[in-house]
């Protein structure tokens, strides 16, 4: 099995591994396409436990988490969810973006993350005990939250937390060029422009340029785009329909790819 590639940006690496040998619950915040999925996988790889990873959404019910009856040709037969694999099996399981779940369905994960580590399973008439090695771990960006869709105070506290940002100038660019193959300083040049559209973050930019976008850049340039074409496609259409900024950030492309004399 490959081994996710992650660059550290400080200890993190070390704290979670003190978070998992205590096996608390883990929360990691941070913009989209910083690095936090990429970190859970990291991590789950280098403690060796199996991550399963469910991908919130507002339709999700507590019966897509913790499982339900099915019909089938014998009868009714009950099948367990994700989070409840997890538990029995000692995975790590990994809830990204909990904040689009709706709130009556978040509140199914408490009994895990307290002294308690069990699982209801109301519909079956059961209750879960977790696993020794089973660790529950959240993800979502604060940048988008609102009032009307964050976790509650009670979810919150429950969780140890770590804070991601966008790596340095000099840390992304290594990681671009290790994940894509470009050389380094075409990668510092992306890096470059994604600094132009993080600095518009809040003045007509939801969010910038993160290093996802700018790894997805450096590919089609590896593949023979050419980069003010592939930073266009990758970097500035993907994150504004704004004519305004789109314009701002083409300048600022066309500007670090200029030819040389």
């Amino acid at each position: 099995m490959t081994i996710p590639f992650y660059q550290p940006q400080g200890n993190e690496v070390a704290l979670f591994e003190a978070a998992y040998a205590a096996r608390l619950p883990v929360m990691v915040k941070g913009p989209t396409g910083c690095g936090k999925s990429r970190f859970i996988e990291f991590m789950a790889h280098r403690l060796g436990r199996p991550l399963i990873t469910v991908a919130c959404n507002e339709d999700m019910t507590a019966s897509d988490l913790v499982g339900r009856y099915l019909l089938d040709a014998g009868g009714t037969r009950w099948q367990d969810g994700p989070l409840t694999v997890a538990a029995r099996t000692g995975a790590i399981c990994y809830l990204d973006e909990i904040v689009e779940a709706r709130q009556d369905t978040t509140v199914v994960i408490h009994p895990l993350t307290d002294h308690r580590r069990q699982l209801p399973l109301d519909k079956k008439g059961e209750t879960v005990h977790a696993h020794p090695d089973f660790q529950l771990v959240i993800s979502y960006n604060p940048g988008y939250q609102s009032l009307l869709k964050d976790l509650k105070p009670s979810t919150k506290q429950r969780f140890a937390a770590f804070e991601f940002a966008y790596p340095n100038a000099e840390l992304e660019a290594q990681i671009v060029s290790t994940e894509t193959g470009i050389d380094t300083p075409r990668a510092a040049q992306l890096v470059q422009i994604a600094h132009a559209a993080r600095q518009l973050k809040g003045h007509g930019l939801t969010e910038g340029i993160s290093t996802r976008l700018l790894v997805y850049a450096a590919t089609l340039i590896v593949g023979g785009v050419a980069p003010g074409d592939a930073c266009r496609m990758a970097l500035v259409r993907p994150i504004t329909d704004d004519a305004d900024i789109r314009q701002t950030l083409d300048h600022a492309i066309d500007a670090v790819f200029a030819p040389t004399n």
